[in-house]
Protein backbone atom coordinates (compact mmCIF):
# COMPACT_ATOMS: atom_id res chain seq x y z
CA UNK A 1 0.00 0.00 0.00
CA UNK A 2 1.36 3.43 -0.92
CA UNK A 3 2.17 5.85 1.86
CA UNK A 4 0.13 9.00 2.51
CA UNK A 5 2.01 12.01 1.13
CA UNK A 6 1.87 14.97 3.52
CA UNK A 7 2.94 18.61 3.12
CA UNK A 8 3.51 20.49 6.40
CA UNK A 9 2.76 24.24 6.34
CA UNK A 10 3.81 26.23 9.43
CA UNK A 11 5.72 29.45 9.95
CA UNK A 12 7.57 28.09 13.00
CA UNK A 13 10.79 26.27 12.09
CA UNK A 14 10.57 24.31 15.37
CA UNK A 15 6.99 23.26 14.67
CA UNK A 16 7.86 22.19 11.13
CA UNK A 17 10.76 20.10 12.41
CA UNK A 18 8.67 18.42 15.09
CA UNK A 19 5.75 17.67 12.80
CA UNK A 20 8.02 16.24 10.12
CA UNK A 21 9.87 14.12 12.72
CA UNK A 22 6.72 12.62 14.22
CA UNK A 23 4.96 12.03 10.91
CA UNK A 24 7.99 10.43 9.27
CA UNK A 25 8.18 7.96 12.17
CA UNK A 26 4.91 6.43 10.96
CA UNK A 27 5.51 3.84 8.24
CA UNK A 28 2.27 4.76 6.48
CA UNK A 29 3.15 8.45 6.04
CA UNK A 30 5.68 10.18 3.80
CA UNK A 31 6.36 13.88 4.42
CA UNK A 32 7.07 15.12 0.90
CA UNK A 33 7.95 18.63 2.01
CA UNK A 34 7.28 21.61 4.23
CA UNK A 35 6.63 25.31 3.74
CA UNK A 36 6.94 28.36 6.03
CA UNK A 37 4.03 30.27 4.48
CA UNK A 38 1.09 29.81 2.09
CA UNK A 39 2.79 31.42 -0.90
CA UNK A 40 5.63 28.91 -0.84
CA UNK A 41 3.14 26.18 -0.04
CA UNK A 42 1.14 27.01 -3.17
CA UNK A 43 4.14 26.23 -5.38
CA UNK A 44 5.06 23.09 -3.43
CA UNK A 45 1.56 21.70 -3.74
CA UNK A 46 1.91 21.92 -7.51
CA UNK A 47 5.38 20.34 -7.45
CA UNK A 48 4.84 17.61 -4.84
CA UNK A 49 1.15 16.69 -5.26
CA UNK A 50 0.53 15.81 -1.57
CA UNK A 51 -2.47 13.78 -0.40
CA UNK A 52 -2.98 15.78 2.82
CA UNK A 53 -1.88 19.19 4.13
CA UNK A 54 -1.29 20.22 7.72
CA UNK A 55 -1.93 23.96 7.91
CA UNK A 56 -1.19 26.41 10.70
CA UNK A 57 -4.08 28.75 11.42
CA UNK A 58 -1.95 31.89 11.83
CA UNK A 59 0.51 32.41 8.98
CA UNK A 60 2.61 35.30 7.58
CA UNK A 61 2.12 36.94 4.15
CA UNK A 62 -1.29 35.25 3.74
CA UNK A 63 -3.44 34.09 6.65
CA UNK A 64 -4.43 30.45 6.85
CA UNK A 65 -8.13 31.10 6.20
CA UNK A 66 -7.51 33.04 2.99
CA UNK A 67 -5.16 30.34 1.76
CA UNK A 68 -7.65 27.60 2.67
CA UNK A 69 -10.53 29.36 0.92
CA UNK A 70 -8.46 29.76 -2.25
CA UNK A 71 -7.32 26.14 -2.05
CA UNK A 72 -10.86 24.79 -1.64
CA UNK A 73 -12.04 26.86 -4.59
CA UNK A 74 -9.18 25.99 -6.96
CA UNK A 75 -7.90 22.58 -5.80
CA UNK A 76 -9.98 20.97 -3.02
CA UNK A 77 -7.94 18.53 -0.94
CA UNK A 78 -7.85 17.17 2.64
CA UNK A 79 -6.50 19.67 5.16
CA UNK A 80 -5.85 19.15 8.88
CA UNK A 81 -5.57 22.48 10.72
CA UNK A 82 -3.01 23.00 13.48
CA UNK A 83 -4.60 25.45 15.92
CA UNK A 84 -3.79 27.20 19.17
CA UNK A 85 -5.88 26.57 22.30
CA UNK A 86 -7.18 30.13 22.51
CA UNK A 87 -10.58 31.73 21.92
CA UNK A 88 -9.21 33.39 18.79
CA UNK A 89 -7.72 30.09 17.65
CA UNK A 90 -11.06 28.36 18.24
CA UNK A 91 -13.03 30.88 16.18
CA UNK A 92 -10.51 30.70 13.34
CA UNK A 93 -10.47 26.91 13.37
CA UNK A 94 -14.28 26.73 13.26
CA UNK A 95 -14.19 29.05 10.26
CA UNK A 96 -11.62 26.72 8.67
CA UNK A 97 -13.92 23.74 9.16
CA UNK A 98 -16.71 25.76 7.57
CA UNK A 99 -14.44 26.43 4.59
CA UNK A 100 -13.76 22.72 4.12
CA UNK A 101 -10.89 21.64 6.40
CA UNK A 102 -11.41 18.03 7.43
CA UNK A 103 -10.21 18.24 11.04
CA UNK A 104 -7.82 19.95 13.43
CA UNK A 105 -5.32 19.35 16.21
CA UNK A 106 -4.35 21.87 18.87
CA UNK A 107 -0.89 23.09 19.84
CA UNK A 108 -0.05 22.90 23.56
CA UNK A 109 0.20 26.26 25.31
CA UNK A 110 3.47 25.46 27.09
CA UNK A 111 6.42 23.11 26.60
CA UNK A 112 5.86 22.84 22.86
CA UNK A 113 8.15 19.91 22.15
CA UNK A 114 6.90 17.70 25.02
CA UNK A 115 3.28 18.66 24.32
CA UNK A 116 3.46 17.93 20.62
CA UNK A 117 4.78 14.44 21.39
CA UNK A 118 1.58 13.76 23.33
CA UNK A 119 -0.46 14.77 20.28
CA UNK A 120 1.54 12.70 17.78
CA UNK A 121 -0.88 9.76 17.81
CA UNK A 122 -3.89 12.06 17.42
CA UNK A 123 -2.26 13.91 14.53
CA UNK A 124 -1.32 10.70 12.72
CA UNK A 125 -4.81 9.27 13.19
CA UNK A 126 -6.40 12.42 11.80
CA UNK A 127 -4.08 12.52 8.80
CA UNK A 128 -4.92 8.89 8.05
CA UNK A 129 -8.62 9.70 8.35
CA UNK A 130 -8.26 12.84 6.22
CA UNK A 131 -6.55 10.90 3.43
CA UNK A 132 -9.69 8.81 2.89
CA UNK A 133 -12.20 11.56 3.69
CA UNK A 134 -14.66 13.29 1.38
CA UNK A 135 -13.63 16.91 0.94
CA UNK A 136 -16.55 19.33 0.96
CA UNK A 137 -16.86 22.46 -1.12
CA UNK A 138 -17.63 25.81 0.46
CA UNK A 139 -21.36 26.14 1.19
CA UNK A 140 -21.95 29.66 -0.09
CA UNK A 141 -25.76 29.46 0.20
CA UNK A 142 -25.57 28.56 3.88
CA UNK A 143 -23.05 31.29 4.59
CA UNK A 144 -25.27 33.88 2.91
CA UNK A 145 -28.50 32.79 4.57
CA UNK A 146 -30.39 35.32 6.64
CA UNK A 147 -30.26 34.90 10.43
CA UNK A 148 -33.18 32.74 11.65
CA UNK A 149 -36.16 34.37 13.34
CA UNK A 150 -37.17 33.26 16.83
CA UNK A 151 -40.33 33.64 18.87
CA UNK A 152 -40.05 35.65 22.07
CA UNK A 153 -40.96 32.69 24.22
CA UNK A 154 -41.53 28.98 23.94
CA UNK A 155 -44.36 27.81 26.18
CA UNK A 156 -45.23 24.50 24.52
CA UNK A 157 -43.92 21.50 26.45
CA UNK A 158 -43.10 18.01 25.29
CA UNK A 159 -41.19 15.03 26.57
CA UNK A 160 -39.69 14.25 23.17
CA UNK A 161 -35.92 14.48 23.04
CA UNK A 162 -33.34 14.26 20.23
CA UNK A 163 -29.77 13.08 20.93
CA UNK A 164 -27.00 13.60 18.36
CA UNK A 165 -23.37 12.48 18.31
CA UNK A 166 -20.62 13.46 15.87
CA UNK A 167 -16.87 13.83 15.42
CA UNK A 168 -14.79 14.50 12.27
CA UNK A 169 -16.85 16.72 9.97
CA UNK A 170 -19.46 17.04 12.67
CA UNK A 171 -19.30 20.78 13.29
CA UNK A 172 -20.67 21.47 9.82
CA UNK A 173 -23.05 18.49 9.82
CA UNK A 174 -24.54 19.65 13.14
CA UNK A 175 -24.83 23.15 11.73
CA UNK A 176 -26.87 21.88 8.78
CA UNK A 177 -29.19 19.91 11.06
CA UNK A 178 -29.72 22.78 13.53
CA UNK A 179 -30.23 25.34 10.75
CA UNK A 180 -33.13 23.20 9.46
CA UNK A 181 -34.90 22.94 12.81
CA UNK A 182 -37.93 25.10 13.69
CA UNK A 183 -37.85 27.27 16.79
CA UNK A 184 -40.24 24.95 18.63
CA UNK A 185 -38.40 21.71 17.84
CA UNK A 186 -37.99 19.11 20.57
CA UNK A 187 -34.99 19.64 22.82
CA UNK A 188 -31.69 18.44 21.33
CA UNK A 189 -28.63 17.22 23.25
CA UNK A 190 -25.36 17.00 21.34
CA UNK A 191 -21.98 15.37 21.97
CA UNK A 192 -19.35 16.54 19.48
CA UNK A 193 -15.70 15.60 19.99
CA UNK A 194 -14.16 19.01 20.62
CA UNK A 195 -11.57 20.59 22.98
CA UNK A 196 -12.68 22.59 26.00
CA UNK A 197 -11.67 25.95 24.51
CA UNK A 198 -13.69 25.28 21.36
CA UNK A 199 -17.10 24.13 22.60
CA UNK A 200 -18.26 27.56 23.80
CA UNK A 201 -17.43 29.34 20.51
CA UNK A 202 -18.93 26.39 18.61
CA UNK A 203 -22.20 26.67 20.55
CA UNK A 204 -22.29 30.42 19.91
CA UNK A 205 -21.82 29.86 16.17
CA UNK A 206 -24.61 27.28 16.15
CA UNK A 207 -26.90 29.67 18.03
CA UNK A 208 -26.44 32.27 15.30
CA UNK A 209 -27.45 29.87 12.52
CA UNK A 210 -30.45 28.19 14.13
CA UNK A 211 -33.99 29.27 15.02
CA UNK A 212 -33.52 27.19 18.16
CA UNK A 213 -31.60 28.51 21.14
CA UNK A 214 -28.23 26.76 21.22
CA UNK A 215 -25.91 26.84 24.23
CA UNK A 216 -22.99 25.08 25.84
CA UNK A 217 -24.63 22.91 28.50
CA UNK A 218 -24.15 23.57 32.21
CA UNK A 219 -24.48 21.13 35.10
CA UNK A 220 -28.07 20.84 36.35
CA UNK A 221 -29.49 22.85 33.44
CA UNK A 222 -33.09 21.97 32.61
CA UNK A 223 -33.63 20.58 29.10
CA UNK A 224 -36.59 22.28 27.42
CA UNK A 225 -38.10 22.35 23.90
CA UNK A 226 -36.73 24.83 21.39
CA UNK A 227 -33.23 24.55 22.87
CA UNK A 228 -30.13 22.60 21.89
CA UNK A 229 -27.43 21.75 24.44
CA UNK A 230 -23.83 21.07 23.38
CA UNK A 231 -21.60 19.08 25.73
CA UNK A 232 -18.64 21.18 26.93
CA UNK A 233 -15.24 20.01 25.78
CA UNK A 234 -13.49 17.75 28.34
CA UNK A 235 -16.80 16.99 30.11
CA UNK A 236 -19.12 14.04 29.71
CA UNK A 237 -22.79 15.02 29.42
CA UNK A 238 -25.63 12.79 30.56
CA UNK A 239 -29.38 13.29 30.45
CA UNK A 240 -30.97 12.46 33.81
CA UNK A 241 -34.44 12.78 35.34
CA UNK A 242 -35.24 15.32 38.02
CA UNK A 243 -38.86 14.52 38.80
CA UNK A 244 -40.77 15.11 35.58
CA UNK A 245 -37.93 17.12 34.03
CA UNK A 246 -34.86 16.22 32.01
CA UNK A 247 -31.65 17.93 33.15
CA UNK A 248 -28.02 17.90 32.03
CA UNK A 249 -25.49 16.20 34.26
CA UNK A 250 -21.84 16.97 33.60
CA UNK A 251 -18.84 15.12 35.00
CA UNK A 252 -15.19 14.47 34.30
CA UNK A 253 -15.19 10.70 34.68
CA UNK A 254 -12.51 8.88 32.71
CA UNK A 255 -12.65 9.23 28.91
CA UNK A 256 -14.75 6.60 27.13
CA UNK A 257 -13.49 5.36 23.75
CA UNK A 258 -10.65 7.86 24.36
CA UNK A 259 -13.12 10.74 24.31
CA UNK A 260 -14.59 13.22 26.78
CA UNK A 261 -17.29 14.10 25.93
CA UNK A 262 -18.19 10.64 24.71
CA UNK A 263 -21.15 10.02 22.44
CA UNK A 264 -21.66 6.59 24.03
CA UNK A 265 -22.01 8.19 27.46
CA UNK A 266 -24.66 10.64 26.25
CA UNK A 267 -26.67 8.12 24.23
CA UNK A 268 -26.67 5.47 26.97
CA UNK A 269 -28.00 8.04 29.43
CA UNK A 270 -30.77 8.96 27.00
CA UNK A 271 -31.64 5.27 26.56
CA UNK A 272 -31.81 4.82 30.34
CA UNK A 273 -33.69 8.00 31.23
CA UNK A 274 -35.78 8.98 28.19
CA UNK A 275 -36.41 5.60 26.58
CA UNK A 276 -39.14 5.55 23.94
CA UNK A 277 -39.53 9.34 24.15
CA UNK A 278 -36.15 9.87 22.47
CA UNK A 279 -34.72 9.80 18.96
CA UNK A 280 -31.01 9.23 18.37
CA UNK A 281 -28.68 10.08 15.49
CA UNK A 282 -25.00 9.64 14.75
CA UNK A 283 -23.44 11.91 12.16
CA UNK A 284 -20.06 11.85 10.43
CA UNK A 285 -17.04 10.99 12.56
CA UNK A 286 -13.87 8.95 12.93
CA UNK A 287 -13.84 5.82 15.12
CA UNK A 288 -16.76 3.99 16.71
CA UNK A 289 -17.78 6.15 19.68
CA UNK A 290 -21.57 6.14 19.93
CA UNK A 291 -22.19 2.83 18.15
CA UNK A 292 -22.99 0.95 21.35
CA UNK A 293 -24.92 3.90 22.76
CA UNK A 294 -27.14 4.09 19.69
CA UNK A 295 -27.74 0.35 19.90
CA UNK A 296 -28.73 0.80 23.56
CA UNK A 297 -31.21 3.47 22.47
CA UNK A 298 -32.72 1.21 19.84
CA UNK A 299 -32.95 -1.66 22.33
CA UNK A 300 -34.81 0.71 24.66
CA UNK A 301 -37.39 1.43 21.97
CA UNK A 302 -35.98 4.74 20.70
CA UNK A 303 -36.09 5.60 17.01
CA UNK A 304 -32.57 5.81 15.56
CA UNK A 305 -30.75 6.82 12.40
CA UNK A 306 -27.25 7.51 11.06
CA UNK A 307 -25.82 9.68 8.32
CA UNK A 308 -25.00 7.81 5.12
CA UNK A 309 -21.53 7.18 3.78
CA UNK A 310 -21.83 9.38 0.70
CA UNK A 311 -22.60 12.55 2.66
CA UNK A 312 -20.23 11.85 5.59
CA UNK A 313 -16.73 13.33 5.69
CA UNK A 314 -15.70 10.11 7.48
CA UNK A 315 -18.08 7.13 7.81
CA UNK A 316 -16.47 5.69 10.92
CA UNK A 317 -18.96 6.34 13.72
CA UNK A 318 -22.17 6.09 11.68
CA UNK A 319 -20.79 3.07 9.83
CA UNK A 320 -19.92 1.31 13.09
CA UNK A 321 -23.40 2.01 14.51
CA UNK A 322 -25.03 0.68 11.33
CA UNK A 323 -22.88 -2.47 11.36
CA UNK A 324 -23.75 -3.10 15.01
CA UNK A 325 -27.48 -2.85 14.28
CA UNK A 326 -28.09 0.41 16.14
CA UNK A 327 -29.66 2.32 13.25
CA UNK A 328 -33.16 1.90 11.85
CA UNK A 329 -32.40 4.26 8.98
CA UNK A 330 -29.35 5.42 6.99
CA UNK A 331 -29.97 8.83 5.44
CA UNK A 332 -28.07 11.60 3.61
CA UNK A 333 -27.30 14.64 5.72
CA UNK A 334 -29.85 16.80 3.91
CA UNK A 335 -32.72 14.56 5.05
CA UNK A 336 -31.72 14.07 8.67
CA UNK A 337 -33.39 17.13 10.25
CA UNK A 338 -36.78 16.36 8.70
CA UNK A 339 -36.43 12.68 9.57
CA UNK A 340 -35.71 13.50 13.22
CA UNK A 341 -38.81 15.68 13.39
CA UNK A 342 -40.94 13.02 11.69
CA UNK A 343 -39.71 10.34 14.10
CA UNK A 344 -40.45 12.60 17.07
CA UNK A 345 -43.98 13.15 15.78
CA UNK A 346 -44.59 9.45 15.13
CA UNK A 347 -44.93 6.41 17.32
CA UNK A 348 -42.03 4.92 19.26
CA UNK A 349 -40.36 1.83 17.85
CA UNK A 350 -40.78 -1.61 19.35
CA UNK A 351 -37.78 -2.58 21.46
CA UNK A 352 -35.54 -4.84 19.38
CA UNK A 353 -34.61 -8.32 20.49
CA UNK A 354 -31.24 -9.14 22.01
CA UNK A 355 -29.24 -12.24 21.08
CA UNK A 356 -30.97 -14.08 23.95
CA UNK A 357 -34.34 -13.43 22.32
CA UNK A 358 -35.61 -11.16 25.13
CA UNK A 359 -36.87 -7.66 24.52
CA UNK A 360 -34.45 -5.01 25.75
Amino acid sequence: MSRIKVLVIDDSALMRRLLVEFLEADPGIEVVGSAPDPLIARDRIKQLNPDVLTLDVEMPRMDGLTFLENLMRLRPMPVVMVSSLTERGAETTLQALELGAVDFVTKPKIDLEAGIRQYADELIAKIRSAASSRVRGINRSAAAAAPPSRPRSLLRTTERLIAIGASTGGTEAIKEVLASMPADAPAIVIAQHIPAAFSGPFAARMDRCSAMRVCEATHGQQIVPGHAYIAPGDWHMRVVRDGARYVCRLDQDAPVNRHRPSVDVLLRSVADNAGVNAVGAILTGMGDDGARGLLAMRQAGCRTLVQDEASSVVWGMPGAAHKLGGAEQVLPLGRIASALLDLCAGNPARPIRTSSGEAS
